[in-house]
């Protein structure tokens, strides 16, 4: 799945480092580098880590926020939110920390979560954030699983990582916005998203895995952070059944909205790829699921090992693990990301971590991140967030 890399042109003579070639989008820069984070957790192996690094930081903006100029005209939440998720997984895995003068991945992370804590909207649908940041892109007026997502899994991973409620809270109040709207149902399925010009009465139910995915994880950094409360038990639990539907045989992850009719397009095809990294991580948040997520992930890995038998090098990456060694003919970044993550993360258990900023986290935070203060807090919404 290092098949991965050889697509990345960012860190060569006139290219843009952070940036995949057409036709990826910005966005599935950030989360390919938030699997080579994992790689180096997984294996140790630092050869990548020189190149993830540059890319994490150029990306980052003039105010470090990952809302970087070349990108803010097409940048949704979404977008911004996987920058940010990856930096958080180098604070959570000590990912060796940028030169001082550098911006630093919790930091990073926290200005993430403020700017977006700062664009919550409540004049549509009773709260959420919007898709698009900006109200000339389309999808501006749609709300959607996964940009609520990204938020709520930034917001529960930094109340673990930080102690610090304020970003519980916020994770509380993005998961029960969620479920009011309906874009979760009582079976844990999460859905697409909702228009707001009809108030979100109206729910696009296709189910993508990287949307529970975000929510898994989440719910998993709540039920740790809340030393495993009856609540966050049962919403972690019902998030774990929930998944079941994107294993529908031979327990073999299927990216069931669009894998079988041949109409998975660039994103979708990569989205596998965190549905797999979330599960694995939360086994170490909510360790009674290990067996069941393990049960999933031993399966999946095997079957995307046998799909990466396609192509003139006899080891590219098909999507359809279900296929076994008969490659499915595609092959991209999304692809081997996918088949790399679910592969990787079955050393889950081979690993310690994550830590926190009071178990060995080395990563420097900064609460005011993000939000063009200089204060050591700041009010955002009503809810003070200090250092």
């Amino acid at each position: 799945a290092f098949d991965m890399m050889s697509y990345y042109t960012g860190n060569q003579t006139a290219g843009i480092p952070g940036n995949l070639p057409a036709p990826y989008y910005w966005w599935e820069a950030g989360a390919m580098f938030g699997a080579m984070i994992d790689y180096w957790y997984y294996t140790g192996d630092s050869s990548y880590n020189d190149v993830t690094s540059q890319a994490l930081l150029w990306q980052t903006g003039p105010d470090a926020d990952y809302m970087t100029p070349n990108q803010t005209k097409t940048e949704g939440n979404d977008d911004q939110g996987f920058w940010g998720m990856a930096a958080m997984s180098a604070a959570e895995v000590n990912f060796p920390n940028p030169p001082k003068s550098q911006p630093q991945w919790l930091a990073l992370a926290q200005a993430v979560f403020n700017t977006q804590a700062a664009r919550w909207d409540d004049t549509t649908c009773g709260g959420g954030l919007r898709w698009q940041i900006f109200t000339f892109n389309n999808g501006y007026n749609y709300k959607n699983s996964i940009s609520n997502g990204c938020f709520f899994n930034l917001a529960a991973r930094l109340a673990k990582y930080t102690g610090n409620d304020t970003y519980a809270q916020w994770a509380e109040k993005t998961w029960d916005w969620v479920n009011n709207v309906n874009l979760m149902d009582s079976n844990y399925y999460v859905y697409d998203g909702s228009d707001d010009t009809i108030n979100c009465t109206q729910v696009n139910h296709i189910q993508w895995t990287y949307n529970a995915g975000a929510f898994l994880l989440g719910a998993a950094n709540m039920y740790n952070y809340t030393n495993g409360s009856a609540l966050w038990e049962e919403r972690v639990n019902g998030m774990m059944k929930g998944i079941s539907v994107f294993f529908p045989e031979n327990n073999i992850m299927q990216e069931v909205a669009c894998e079988n009719n041949g109409k998975c397009d660039v994103d979708q095809h990569s989205f596998k790829a965190y549905l797999a990294r979330w599960m694995a991580a939360t086994i170490k948040m909510a360790p009674h699921l290990s067996d069941t997520i393990m049960g999933y992930l031993a399966p999946s890995a095997q079957a995307a090992a046998q799909q990466c038998s396609g192509g003139d090098n006899g080891r590219t990456c098909g999507l359809k693990w279900t296929m076994g060694p008969t490659w499915d003919g595609s092959y991209g970044v999304g692809q081997e990301m996918a088949a790399l993550e679910v592969i990787q993360s079955n050393l889950i258990t081979e690993v310690t971590g994550p830590v926190t900023n009071t178990t060995g986290g080395t990563s420097v935070g900064n609460a005011a991140a993000g939000t063009k203060t200089s204060r050591t807090s700041v009010t955002i919404s009503g809810a003070t967030i200090g250092d």
